[in-house]
């Protein structure tokens, strides 16, 4: 008989292991993660016996967490070979943090509205416990890192990392615990270990000049969205928070930039909306945008503002930032024209035919729109002076290949739940500012 309990407290005791990264150096680790990669392959099913098997693992023949979970740690140390407290810090999350919210959350009855699946009581232990554990893990991994990294680092950001891994943990999608914790964990820490002192006392300034303005405009956009029905209630609270953050980070800018492309998803949004209506593909709310879209939409760049101002890599974080804002806007403009005017959509994974509004369907109209759309917006980023004219062939690049990265994925893995809409679009953004920064 499967026993959850069981399967959760090895997963929390393999994260013992990670003590081991204060004496090993990242090859020794990465090999002793294969070890164990091929130790859960073919000996850990045979220990534990059958429960360590759920319902979904008896189907499918072999509990594939048990390979995903020393997988992820793999691809950490090659990821960080410099950095093992990042590897301990996110391993700790995802070992303690993902263990713990399970446990303390099998007989909780509160549960969150936006999954409820997942339990109040669940995510504030897996914040509790993975932050508490990425921090101890952090701090005993320091030695081993040269140069050794500031103690504020080793504090703040294993609790910050722990936070938003809780969040993606929430997320009512069936991609595997395994990837999408240590990965949300992993991007934060990163993130937290690019900022240096000397960036923020050099834009301290600049930023608290521009919050007042940030909360005034972003409130004023918000209540003003929210009554033109273009954005939901909880879509103006989160649109909010994005908007003031990248006013702050960017400048005015940057957020007209983003006022920008909010206009050109929700402005064709509502083109041909009768026959989208009447197909049964139009946008959800009549096309008003939730807090997910937000997020999913904007999350990157809200990365990249924040990154503009903390990290010695200004000019990186702002093509990542006109890119994943052109690369948003775009997709939405290429999916809304392919659904109101397309006459011949296909699966970028087939190039079969396929009607309208399929989950990775593409149309050559949508698909040029969107093109025009990310160009036009990569203009205006240059216009703004947020980056240079050479910028923008890297921009249009970069939003073309995270659509068509967004279509395969959505075509192989949006239909079985595995991921939605809001985690395609974050990707989507994501994809679109690496390969932009890479071309650029």
């Amino acid at each position: 008989m499967h026993s959850e309990r069981a399967r959760q407290w090895v997963h929390i005791g393999s994260g013992s292991f990670a003590l081991l990264l204060r004496v090993l150096t990242w090859w020794q680790a990465a090999a002793l993660a294969a070890v164990a990669l091929a130790f859960n392959v073919v000996a850990l099913p045979r220990v534990g016996g059958r429960r360590l098997y759920r319902p979904a693992d008896e189907a499918r023949g072999f509990p594939i967490g048990i390979v995903l979970y020393p997988l992820a740690v793999l691809l950490l140390i090659l990821i960080f070979p410099s950095r093992l407290d990042i590897v301990a810090a996110a391993w700790a999350v995802l070992a303690l943090g993902d263990g713990a919210a399970t446990l303390a959350g099998q007989r909780a009855r509160r549960r969150l509205p936006w999954n409820r699946d997942k339990t109040v009581k669940g995510t504030t232990a897996f914040i509790v416990f993975g932050g508490l554990g990425a921090v101890v893990l952090a701090w005993w991994v320091r030695p081993n890192v040269a140069p050794r990294p500031p103690l504020a680092f080793t504090i703040a950001a294993p609790i910050a990392a722990a936070i938003a891994a809780a969040f993606v943990e929430t997320i009512p999608v069936r991609l595997d615990d395994n990837v999408s914790v240590p990965a949300a964990a992993a991007v934060v820490l990163w993130l937290a270990s690019e900022m240096d002192s000397a960036s923020w006392q050099a834009a301290r300034g600049a930023v608290a000049a521009a919050l007042p303005w940030a909360i005034a405009l972003n409130a004023l956009t918000a209540w003003g969205g929210h009554r033109a029905r273009t954005v939901s209630a909880s879509g103006a609270i989160a649109g909010a928070i994005v908007g003031m953050l990248i006013y702050a980070g960017s400048g005015p800018g940057g957020w007209v930039l983003l006022f920008a492309a909010f206009l050109a998803a929700s402005m064709t949004s509502r083109l041909g909306l009768q026959r989208k209506t009447l197909l049964g593909i139009a946008e959800e709310r009549g096309g008003r945008r939730g807090a997910g879209n937000a997020i999913a939409n904007c999350g990157v760049a809200v990365l990249a503002a924040i990154a503009a101002v903390t990290t010695p890599h200004a000019h990186g974080a702002l093509v990542a930032f006109v890119a994943a804002l052109a690369a948003g806007a775009s997709d939405t403009v290429a999916s809304e024209i392919g659904k109101a005017w397309g006459t011949s959509t296909f699966l970028v994974t087939t190039f079969g035919r396929a009607r309208p509004g399929t989950p990775g369907a593409m149309s050559l109209e949508g698909t040029a729109a969107g093109i025009v759309a990310a160009a036009a917006l990569a203009a205006l980023g240059v216009a703004l002076g947020l980056v240079p004219a050479s910028a923008i062939v890297p921009a249009v690049v970069g939003a073309t290949a995270g659509a068509l990265v967004e279509s395969a994925l959505a075509a192989t893995l949006e239909g079985p739940g595995i991921l939605n809409n809001d985690m395609l679009n974050f990707i989507n953004t994501a994809v679109a500012a690496a390969v932009a920064v890479a071309i650029a």
